[in-house]
């Protein structure tokens, strides 16, 4: 085989958004297809009505773009709303239809199991039709080495449901046809289909087709060691919910509450109202939270493969480069959080400032616009320069500075910062911020510079030890703890009547 004809595939279910290990077997498909010149298609498996959704499908293509991971065949590759990604003649590629109920509607499902009823390999099954599994089968797997199953140990299986399931094909029939007549030559995929395997190999052998090249990818698993799932997000909604004795508000509430579902809705809707950030497990997940598109796949990419040598970091064009399916390894792999936040904050730090001013902008205007509106579009560059060294991503600044969009009145004091910072010494610190208002409230000129020129001045004219004598009492009042970045930038933001109207607010709230 010729390394132009390699043909890869990646086939979600469209059925909610792009799970990160989804992502991590596109990354896979993606840089085999691009390393040997060949092809990626992207299909939408589509047969289960009930829970696939046009809005899922254009998640999961808006994902893969945002990702980076254009496809040469399947749905036209746009984020336009005005694109139909279902319609046939924008579908890129002569292999089409690439949505499975479109293919089903094209017979094309139909003409070949008859062709399995006809030959006596199916037989029917009340209203289904089921095939027969009476032959030793084995297949090669380029992770997992040769796999060899006794016919005494396979089941007959339905590859075509009842009229209750709309006599649509199974996700077995369906996935093997397509990859067949798509002339795929290698389906990289999880692990979890690692026992499918024998039916698809099976079923290629009953129609004629030649087996694909099958690559199975090992499992991605949260730090205690469970597999890394959509349904996490639904444990820790459901614990907080528990630990803040949070009442059900509805009967779909009540059943999530109960776990008789998953609804991811639901633990958004609860997280929000607790306060809660939840774990990142859908690509859109770790988008929202600041997570740099490049990282993301440098990281996911070392989930089960790695270089060779002792390489980390590295970008796409490398990742091609020395992209292997001999270097998937066996073992699961563990999804470990603080690397890919270090992996992040390297990023971030490394960055030109005007860059990280400008991702902080749009990131902020997308999923934060009440900071945007706060500070004003012409100062967030201030803004970026007080957070970039120690961002961790670029919802940093958001959570770091959320004192910027809080009302005054719901600013809340740290004990500790109070105790140390302005009740000290019979409140020595709360003299001082009393004083400096003063010097503040004849201030017209409110610059960074001019503000820090002035606490320079007022340190001096009152013998202060130093700059944190005023700076320190000035930021518990500002934003209720004894850290902020530097003082005169977060004057300059907050603004005048602001500033006094915090300082009068703590003056008030806080005695000796």
């Amino acid at each position: 085989m010729s390394a132009k004809n390699v043909v890869t595939r990646f086939a979600p279910s469209p059925t909610g958004n792009l799970h990160i290990g989804g992502a991590r077997t596109a990354l896979f498909a993606w840089a085999f297809a691009r390393q040997k010149q060949g092809q990626l298609i992207l299909r939408l498996e589509d047969t289960d009505l009930a829970r696939s959704s046009p809005e899922s499908t254009k998640s999961v293509i808006r994902d893969l773009l945002w990702l980076g991971l254009e496809w040469d065949q399947g749905p036209v590759p746009t984020t336009d709303p005005s694109v139909d990604p279902y319609a046939r003649d924008t579908q890129i590629g002569d292999k089409g239809p690439y949505f499975q109920s479109q293919r089903h509607e094209d017979g094309i499902y139909d003409e070949l199991i008859q062709k399995l009823l006809d030959s006596g390999q199916a037989y029917e099954d009340g209203d289904a039709v089921r095939f027969r599994m009476d032959k030793d089968i084995a297949f090669d797997d380029i992770v997992y080495g040769r796999i060899e199953i006794k016919a005494d140990d396979l089941e007959d299986f339905i590859i075509r449901k009842g009229e209750k399931g709309g006599r649509l094909p199974t996700f077995h029939f369906a996935v093997t046809v397509d990859d067949a007549t798509m002339e795929v030559t290698h389906v990289i995929r999880g692990q979890e289909h690692l026992t499918n395997t024998p039916k698809h190999a099976a079923l290629c052998d009953a129609l004629g087709f030649d087996r694909p090249q099958w690559i199975h990818l090992p499992s991605i698993m949260n730090a205690d060691g469970s597999k890394m799932s959509k349904r996490d997000k639904a444990k820790a909604a459901r614990k907080a919910a528990k630990d803040a004795d949070l009442k059900p508000t509805d009967d779909i509430m009540a059943a999530f509450i109960a776990k008789e579902n998953d609804d991811t809705d639901i633990a958004n809707a609860i997280a929000r109202a607790l306060g809660l950030s939840l774990p990142e497990i859908e690509v859109a997940d770790f988008k929202r939270s600041g997570y740099l598109q490049p990282v993301l796949l440098n990281y996911i990419a070392l989930l089960g493969w790695n270089p060779g040598d002792e390489t980390e970091r590295f970008d796409l064009d490398f990742l091609v480069e020395r992209f292997n399916l001999e270097r998937i390894g066996k073992k699961n792999s563990q999804f470990d959080r603080a690397k890919l936040a270090k992996f992040n904050a390297e990023a971030l730090a490394e960055m030109p400032a005007e860059q990280f001013h400008a991702l902080l902008l749009d990131h902020c205007i997308n999923y934060h616009p009440d900071l945007v509106d706060k500070i004003g579009e012409s100062n967030f560059g201030t803004l970026a320069g007080m957070y970039q060294a120690r961002s961790q991503t670029l919802n940093t600044p958001t959570e770091m500075g959320r004192f910027f969009v809080c009302d005054d009145d719901a600013i809340e004091y740290n004990a500790k910062a109070v105790k140390k910072n302005l009740a000290k010494n019979d409140g020595e610190g709360l003299n001082v911020l009393k004083q400096f208002r003063d010097e503040l409230t004849g201030c017209d000129d409110w610059t960074a510079d001019t503000l820090h020129a002035l606490i320079e001045s007022f340190v001096e004219k009152h013998g202060l030890k130093n700059m944190g004598s005023i700076a320190q009492p000035l930021r518990v009042a500002l934003t209720g703890n004894a850290v902020s970045p530097e003082i005169g930038p977060t004057l300059e933001l907050l603004g005048k009547e602001t500033v006094l109207n915090r300082i009068d607010r703590c003056l008030k709230a806080v005695s000796v």
